[in-house]
């Protein structure tokens, strides 16, 4: 598993400039960004809905995945296996 996290960075590449970013004018996911860090994501009359909140994951999950392959490949593990 975490050797094809490290392997497929091109992959998570192209889904975060795709889905990552849909639809494009502007990203879908920095105006959910923005409403979860605004504070009215949780409560109130605009909170957000289980939609609003799939739509986080779905938008959101190619990025963590790239920086999680990033991560893996700048960081190698120090452990060898014999």
């Amino acid at each position: 598993m975490k050797e094809q996290l490290k392997n497929n960075w091109k992959l998570f590449l192209i889904a975060s400039l795709t889905l990552g970013l849909a639809p494009f004018s502007p990203p879908h996911i920095v105006g959910k960004i923005k409403w979860l860090f605004g504070g009215g994501a949780f409560s109130g009359e605009n909170a957000m809905q289980f939609m609003d909140w799939f739509d986080v994951l779905l938008h959101g999950s190619p990025w963590l995945l790239l920086i999680l392959s990033i991560v893996l490949n700048l960081f190698p593990s120090q452990v060898k296996n014999d």
